[in-house]
């Protein structure tokens, strides 16, 4: 991995339910510097971040896209282990949690049924809360990122455009055609595919309000994206399915197509992998 440049990270690839792989979320780091996107459904997220050598000391902004318990459960594990962290002398500086209003005011309502009053006391102190409206831009591991709620079918969920790399990351639903002027000839997007077309009988993704990896991929080709990475998928055949869904994709797609495993890092700027 590249110290130098901005590296993405899946520190997990699956959907809410799957149990061969963890719950989709994500780091992007720089050096000694990480922003964590989502936390997954459980307190395996601090295990994951242990293997991938990310101390928690290295986290200080923290984004929460929506309130379904695969993104926020894991979220609240980060969030009281910082904070016991924080009164040990063992942090240095504050966290910063990112969320739209909906989405904060549940993840407090979580938090203060299941932390003690000595963590939930540290919020708007050292745990900073950002509360996030459409359009916001915010300045994170020194660059630009603005974020823009999805208009997702089923509840609030906010997705970001990291500018400076030219990065758009959808969040867990397709990509609303409203937002396909700013997707565009992006250099990277992240983006959901919860199965291959061929098995959408077998596991119903428009029922789930989700896509294909072929009409991921064809959307893709069509806004002239160069890297497309996809993400929140199906557990089935976690053997094969990077070769299964680049199959698929490839036979739509003319640009660079990426299906990590969890763990699995991507060099945004050397485009590279490990």
């Amino acid at each position: 991995m590249n110290e130098n440049g901005l590296t993405l990270t899946m520190l997990g690839t699956g959907h809410a339910t799957v149990t061969k792989c963890y719950n989709t979320c994500f780091v992007l780091r720089e050096g000694g510097r990480c922003f964590l996107v989502d936390g997954g459904g459980g307190n395996q997220i601090l295990r994951i971040l242990e293997e991938q050598g990310i101390a928690l000391t290295q986290i200080h902004d923290l984004f929460i896209t929506h309130s379904h318990f695969d993104h926020i459960l894991g979220a609240v594990w980060i969030i009281r282990r910082i904070g016991q962290m924080m009164r040990g002398g063992q942090y240095d500086g504050e966290l910063r949690i990112y969320a739209c209003e909906e989405v904060m005011e549940n993840l407090l309502t979580i938090c203060r049924i299941v932390l003690m009053k000595k963590v939930t006391k540290l919020f708007e102190d050292r745990m900073r809360l950002i509360r996030l409206r459409d359009g916001d831009s915010h300045t994170i591991l020194d660059r630009n990122i603005v974020f823009f709620d999805i208009m997702s079918t089923k509840l609030i969920q906010y997705g970001f455009k990291l500018t400076d790399e030219n990065l758009l990351f959808c969040g867990d639903e397709p990509l609303n055609p409203s937002f396909f002027p700013q997707a565009k000839g992006v250099s990277w997007m992240l983006h959901e595919a919860f199965c291959l077309y061929s098995e959408k009988e077998k596991f119903e993704p428009y029922e789930k309000h989700h896509s294909t990896v072929r009409d991921v991929c064809r959307t893709a080709e069509e806004l002239q994206v160069k890297n497309l990475i996809l993400m929140h998928t199906e557990d089935s055949h976690m053997q094969d399915r990077k070769r299964l869904y680049t199959e698929e994709g490839e036979g739509v797609y003319s640009g660079k197509l990426w299906v990590p495993d969890d763990g699995e890092s991507i060099e945004l700027w050397g485009g590279n992998t490990q």
